[in-house]
């Protein structure tokens, strides 16, 4: 009996990085190209919004922030619905409203209106759909686990580079209400999307409380930080992630909301200026696809890669105001191409790394606690390009801001512990208190009650920590 307990976790493993597991893969990949690919390609719309409301660039650039900090500021509340029900009833419901908040902003009649539609209502809805897609598949993949993300994330940039010309397209037949009616539409796939997530919990179900005195408020508050994972706010690596991760968001999404304006500004016309967001969204696909094959061979850190390609990626934002500078399309595409290949190189990486940070059992929460400290950056990060526009008279200072944000991050990774070491830090499963998450079951056993299994060996007579930390090394 003891040695098939002992085999089960092996042979569990063995069935991951296979199978159905990319069949999640391919709903992850549907589900981002609705999510951020269509977030991505809502710069053509921005123009569209100047003219018809005759409001200025920092207005406008609130209804992509909006989305886009409503997305992150609750997706908390996306990993807490998957702990407490199950991923596929979460991604479901997401994706009803993504689309309805996208067929409601085509009646808008005012920016307030395209506020709470595209902004809240659609932002809820990806908040619903993303963070629990995203670590369905990370808790379905080991060795293959930055590939699987490159894979599942490259649709982002094949999106960017169909999505821009077919946008523009859909607003001059249909003007941007017909278009937003019919995006939608498209946002309603998300739904059979999140039908294929097996019904099963992603995580763990919270620990009942043993004191039967214990009031039913202070179980309940045990039970929704279980499910929200607060304890990772004490968590000085995490925190110190995060506030790098929020640098990288601010400046991350400021090309795709201004690139556009900012080509047409400079005399591009408006499909040579789509053009520029569609090269970007190939050589996008290209880097994240090399990013997950070569991250997963091992030979660097995923910490250093990370760091290398947003490092790249700033220097390359900043770059992009040369070619308008220099008034040659061909400079301006060329900057454009390099700098899709680095920004979509890193972005699976920005997950992918979250283990290393937290451990496994942590992941699913560290994931939607991430994405709620960057909403900040993500709800500042358009309207503060918008305002230098304002001022300025033109997006060269937008993007230059944008690119530092980026470069400050990259310095504030080499500042968590163990950077500099080729190994990295102790795998945190190796502690005592550390659990293992099995995707397959939705059960989380506790690398303590190993204890339990090693009855040959002798106790010694110390503390309780130092039995624990003996018997694990005697292994």
């Amino acid at each position: 009996m003891t040695k098939s307990k002992a085999e089960a976790p092996s042979t569990e493993a063995e069935g991951r990085d296979g199978g159905y597991s990319w069949v999640l893969v391919g709903a992850l990949f549907v589900c981002s190209t609705l999510v951020f690919g269509l977030l991505r390609s809502l710069g053509v719309f921005f123009v569209e919004f100047v003219q018809y409301f005759e409001e200025s660039a920092q207005a406008i650039s609130w209804i992509s922030s909006i989305g886009v900090a409503t997305q992150q500021l609750f997706s908390p509340l996306g990993t807490a619905l998957c702990n407490a029900y199950d991923a596929r009833r979460v991604v479901m419901t997401g994706g009803c409203l993504a689309g309805l908040g996208l067929i409601l902003s085509s009646q808008a009649t005012c920016l307030l209106h395209l506020y709470l539609t595209m902004g809240v209502i659609t932002g809820l809805g990806w908040a619903l759909v993303f963070t629990p897609i995203v670590a369905t598949v990370m808790a379905n993949f080991t060795r293959r686990r930055t590939l699987a993300l490159g894979v599942g994330f490259s649709s982002i940039g094949l999106s960017s580079f169909i999505f821009a010309p077919l946008f523009q397209l859909l607003v001059e037949t249909y003007a941007w209400r017909g278009a937003l009616l019919i995006l939608g539409g498209l946002s309603l796939n998300i739904v059979p999307c999140g039908a294929l997530i097996q019904p099963r919990k992603c995580v763990k179900a919270p620990a009942m409380p043993d004191s039967k005195s214990e009031t039913s408020c202070s179980a309940l508050m045990r039970r929704v930080s279980s499910y929200l994972e607060l304890s990772l706010l004490f968590q000085l690596p995490f925190l110190t992630y995060s506030l790098a991760i929020c640098l990288f968001n601010a400046g991350y999404f400021v090309p795709y909301v201004h690139l556009v304006a900012h080509c047409r500004q400079i005399g591009f016309s408006e499909y040579q200026a789509a053009f520029v967001m569609s090269a970007t969204g190939a050589t996008d696909i290209l880097g994240r696809l090399t990013s997950g094959w070569f991250s997963d061979l091992g030979y660097f850190r995923l910490l250093h890669m990370l760091t290398l390609w947003t490092s790249l990626t700033g220097v390359f934002i900043i770059l992009l105001p040369l070619g308008s500078m220099a008034g040659s399309y061909i400079l301006v595409l060329f900057i454009s191409l390099f700098y899709g290949f680095c920004s979509g190189a890193l972005t699976s990486l920005v997950f992918a790394v979250v283990p290393e940070i937290v451990g496994m059992e942590h992941m699913v929460g560290a994931l939607g606690m991430l994405q709620l400290l960057e909403s900040i950056a993500g709800l500042l990060g358009a309207p503060l390009s918008g305002l230098l526009k304002d001022t300025t008279g033109n997006y060269i200072a937008s993007l230059v801001v944008a690119g530092s944000f980026l470069i400050l991050g990259s310095v504030i990774l080499s500042t968590l512990p163990h950077y500099f070491s080729c190994k990295g830090p102790p795998p945190p499963m190796q502690c005592s208190t550390s659990k293992e998450l099995h995707p397959e079951s939705g059960q989380v056993e506790n690398a303590a009650s190993l204890t339990d299994k090693l009855e040959t060996l002798p106790q010694v007579e110390v503390d309780h920590l130092a039995a624990e930390s003996e018997l694990l090394n005697s292994t």
